[in-house]
């Protein structure tokens, strides 16, 4: 073994270190050979390297190349091609590792892609067997609602973890209390080794050990040489082996002791690739009590808090979780879940206990007993019980949102992960924690703390300085400490995240060095030739190694176009905001991404475009910076959609970055063609009002959209006769005398879509109110940003300020119609002049039409249309930016009975789905939720989008006619008026 690993100069953090030999890869006859044996994508560009060079820790590794299989047979194909040319292995789920183990220098192979079949469910046997790309909530939402059976270890990132990845890690979750790790429900698996020997593995019985030893080969000499292993170590193996609920650090190697069987299959689990490749595996399941209840305890502290969990964890919870005072201002700071931590009793430390049961009643009574034994403490918490699933669903929010909540406060240093999961035995907490805080004072650290408390986990992101030769070396003393802490109390380094690059040197003082000898020989019979995810767990790169940061970190300084006042004005942190929590992944609930969604593609997702963006910077991977193609090819699928503003924990804001880069990735060059079509709609639109027939009869020949580079299945949207201005300046004002509102008269209502400013403009009149449209034709520029025509967009916001100078100084409201206009007010205004202060009070003062209904006219009687159905599509801007609260107030005050709908993006996104190239996927993207079940209601029910560009989708692919909520409020008046009964023909 080579000292390069433990060199201590290789201190300064930043430096990249390989596994031996691997210079000596020949990658061009590997990629060769993959391309031709393997059926899935082969992808050795700088774009897909750079997107897996990282995961959620403090490291990267960019990898030698990526291989995302079809099927078990492309994974053979796969281990086989990189074994004939000696090339390290790295097989990979989601790609959350929080200690480094899922980067390396390898050839990552990303079974989350396409391996996502369940083979077989037994709800007789309580089994499932799983390609290794199943997702945990695809498997559990299916056998959850049918038999009431899950597999019990739930991650925070259950929505989107592969069964592969948390076999990988033996990962954990919330319910973990009810059904332990991943280890503890695994019957079999089938691997792949290095070496090609494919098998299923799982118990052993005595007769079948020795007829496999018999029977030799190279299976053989694997199960002789871990029978040998057991017998010499198993004294040492029971001694040194902490028992505890959430041990997850080191190799499962008690599972080949004879009280367990001679389980290899549990023995394999946690082994983060550096053993074997998954291909299948069989899970059991266990019984998910179909009726919960939530009970939340307030205590003085987190400290006294976890005193209590024993006591509590006894009264038969299946789901015990902590937080701290220091998240929920943390929280606070960061505007998320407001409305949800007001649900929280009086307290500085919180438990989330969880009852369940056959029936509400029961689990309430379980709580209630729960309550009742704890009012008799001295030190008794408040309480409240929960027994509604919204809101129990909502604190859960809360506590899954840790990570996100805790990284980057703007009023506070950076937190990172590093010493991020360590446990203990449930009983002993309450003194670890109090031993652990002294220890962060002791080094001037501070951190929030919360976690699995049930089974003794706890979670923190502390504010190490891992940018200076000083704070690494800091940082490493204190892992030293914290790691002696830990085992002082006969606990676990990872009670959850793995050991990967980030815990790897500190085996030794949790097991020995004579089991950590155990480890090295368990990984040679496994894997002699040291290529399974080399020097990660066994033989590790130093703690301070191949980090993403480091003492000789450095970014570039970039002149940007937008202020980035959560990232210090500073772009480099804006493209290294992402920590990779991977939600970005979630194909099933929210906004972002919509392309990753139907391409299922790494180099899609919010989380790939950042770790490219970040590697452009580095000048590593991809060499020439904001001119690149790859990275240009990876931001095109983007949509601009700003859901990953609104949904990702960190607030990753991908389309500001992929405007900058295009910004300057087409500086002194010629932009797409639908760029100077559809990003300049507004000049178009100017000259097509004076002669409309003649622009919509243009503008539908094929030849036309061809060159204005729109897909020839789209159809143009009709400019109108008349414009809204024209008919406003027309009409007389019904109450000159009123308060003034400013109805902005963006591009699309006013020359497309004059219907909808009409009806916002008989509503605010009908609220009582004055409205005031300038008459200068003003443009917020928002195509502008989706072609990264940055400085022409900023001469728009200037015009814009000057056109409504007079009433932004004088305190008007201004009310906009379309949704990515108003975000554009609220959002990229004080963004890109955020020293201007017209452009921050504009930014306050415009508002939806339903947000200043609610907070101008709150004394109007809103119109009903009682028991009207009606589905609500909200744009994704508005998602992201606005929300939809406002909106759905109103909606309750109409008297509609209306679903907001949990449909993503339409899958135009302004002028995206109308180009070429884009076609196809905007339509599979409408596909996924949104357009089928605008298909499914009935013609009676009303179709609600505020977005122009959600309701041409919608118009366009299923025929339906979406109406603006001002034109449904218009409706509602015109049908009191006129005395018509609330229902529409």
């Amino acid at each position: 073994m080579s000292t390069v690993w433990r060199n201590p100069k290789l201190g300064l953090g930043h430096t990249t270190l390989k596994p031996a030999g691997v210079d000596q890869v020949d990658v061009a006859a590997l990629e060769a050979q993959l391309r031709a044996t393997v059926r899935g994508q082969v992808a050795f560009d700088e774009g897909n390297r750079a997107a897996y060079s990282h995961d959620s820790s403090n490291y990267r590794q960019p990898p030698i190349g990526v291989v995302v299989p079809n099927d078990a047979e492309d994974i053979v194909a796969a281990v086989a091609a990189c074994h004939a040319h000696g090339a390290p292995v790295l097989a990979r789920g989601c790609g959350t590792g929080l200690a480094g183990q899922t980067c390396n220098v390898a050839v990552v192979i990303d079974h989350s892609r396409h391996m996502r079949t369940i083979k077989q469910l037994d709800p007789e046997r309580r089994i499932a067997v799983v390609e290794p790309g199943v997702v945990h909530d695809q498997l559990t939402n299916q056998t959850e609602q049918q038999w009431n059976l899950t597999f019990g270890p739930d991650t925070s990132t259950h929505e989107y973890a592969t069964f592969g990845g948390m076999i990988g890690n033996n990962s954990c979750g919330t319910h973990s209390v009810m059904a332990g790790r991943t280890v503890d429900n695994i019957r079999d698996i089938e691997i792949v080794t290095y070496d090609g020997l494919r098998m299923r593995v799982g118990k052993t019985s005595d007769e079948e050990l020795e007829r496999i030893i018999a029977e030799g080969g190279r299976r053989g000499e694997i199960y002789s040489r871990m029978r040998d292993l057991r017998d010499r170590y198993a004294d040492r193996i029971r001694e040194r082996y902490p028992d505890i609920p959430r041990r997850v650090s080191g190799y499962n190697l008690n599972y080949l002791l004879p009280e367990h069987g001679f389980d290899v299959a549990r023995a394999l689990v946690g082994s983060e690739s550096t053993l074997v490749t998954v291909l299948e595996a069989t899970l059991e399941l266990v019984e998910m009590p179909p009726c919960r209840s939530l009970l939340v305890l307030g205590y003085e502290d987190i400290w006294h808090a976890a005193d209590h969990v024993m006591e509590i964890r006894d009264q038969g919870a299946i789901a015990l979780e902590a937080v701290d005072d220091t998240l929920i201002r943390d929280m606070k700071i960061m505007h998320t879940h407001l409305e949800d931590i007001q649900m929280l009793p009086e307290g500085n430390g919180w438990l989330l206990v969880e009852f369940g049961a056959e029936t509400r009643e029961e689990s309430d009574e379980m709580a209630r007993k729960c309550m009742k034994r704890l009012s008799k403490e001295k030190d008794a918490p408040t309480m409240k019980l929960l027994d509604q699933q919204p809101n129990e669903n909502r604190l859960w929010q809360v506590r899954e949102g840790g990570l996100g909540a805790t990284a980057f406060n703007p009023m506070e240093a950076d937190h990172w992960e590093g010493w991020e999961d360590a446990a203990v035995h449930p009983e002993k907490l309450g003194g670890y924690l109090r031993d652990f805080r002294d220890l962060l004072q002791r080094f001037d650290y501070d951190t929030s703390l919360y976690g699995h408390f049930g089974d003794g986990c706890v979670h923190c992101r502390i504010n190490f300085d891992l940018r200076s030769a000083g704070g690494i070396k800091h940082w490493r003393e204190f892992v030293d400490e914290a790691a002696d802490l830990v085992v002082s109390y006969g606990g676990s380094l990872s009670g959850e995240h793995g050991d990967g690059q980030s815990r790897g040197e500190l085996l030794p003082k949790m097991f020995g060095e004579d089991v950590v000898q155990a480890f090295r020989e368990f990984k040679s019979i496994w894997d002699p030739q040291n290529r399974m995810n080399p020097h990660k767990v066994v033989d590790p790169y130093p703690i301070v190694s191949n980090m993403k940061l480091g003492a000789n970190y450095s970014a570039p300084h970039v002149d940007t176009f937008f202020s980035y006042p959560e990232d210090g004005g500073k772009f480099a942190h804006a493209a290294m905001r992402c920590v990779g929590a991977g939600k970005c992944r979630d194909i099933e609930s929210g906004t972002m991404c919509p392309s990753y969604m139907v391409t299922l593609d790494e180099q899609h997702s919010t989380r790939g475009r950042t770790r490219i963006l970040y590697e452009m910077l580095q000048g590593d991977v991809i060499k020439d910076g904001f001119r690149s193609d790859d990275v240009e090819e990876a931001l095109d699928l983007c949509l601009s959609c700003k859901g990953c503003k609104g949904d990702c924990p960190v607030s990753v804001d991908m389309a500001s970055y992929k405007a900058e880069f295009l910004a300057k990735h087409f500086k002194r060059r010629l932009r797409p063609r639908a760029a100077y079509s559809m990003g300049l709609i507004n000049l178009h639109a100017q000259l097509a009002s004076r002669m409309p027939r003649i622009a919509n009869f243009m503008a539908s020949l094929g030849f036309v959209k061809k060159l204005g580079g729109i897909a020839p299945e789209r159809e143009m949207p009709k400019f109108a006769q008349q414009t809204f201005k024209d008919w406003f300046a027309a009409r007389a004002c019904p109450n000159p005398e009123a308060d003034p509102v400013v109805l902005f008269a963006d591009t699309f209502n006013n020359h497309l879509h004059p219907q909808v400013a009409k009806a916002t403009t008989l509503v605010l009149e009908a609220a009582g109110y004055r409205v005031v449209v300038p008459e200068q034709p003003l443009c917020c520029g928002r195509p502008l940003y989706d072609y990264g025509m940055l400085p022409t967009a900023r001469r728009y916001l200037h015009t814009l300020i000057d056109g409504l100078r007079p009433w932004i100084r004088s305190g008007v409201p201004v009310v906009g119609i379309e949704p990515s206009c108003v975000a554009v007010f609220r959002d990229e205004l004080p963004n890109m002049l955020p020293d201007d202060f017209d452009a921050n009070r504009l930014t306050m003062q415009t508002l939806t039409l339903a947000e200043f209904l609610g907070q101008h006219a709150p004394g109007w009687e809103v119109p009903r249309l009682d028991g009207q159905k009606a589905i609500v599509h909200g744009h994704c801007h508005q998602k992201a930016v606005m929300g939809m609260s406002a909106e759905q107030r109103i909606y309750e005050q109409m008297g509609l009975d209306c679903e907001m709908l949990d449909a993503g993006c339409c899958g135009l996104a302004g002028s995206w789905g109308f180009e070429a190239e884009h076609y196809d996927l905007s339509v599979q993207i409408g596909e996924r939720k949104l357009l089928p079940k605008v298909r499914e209601v009935g013609e009676s029910t009303l179709v609600l989008a505020d977005g122009f560009s959600c309701k041409t989708q919608i118009e366009q692919l299923t025929g339906r006619h979406a109406l603006h909520t001002a034109e449904v409020l218009a409706m509602a008046l015109d049908r009191a008026a006129h005395r018509v009964p609330a229902q529409v023909a």
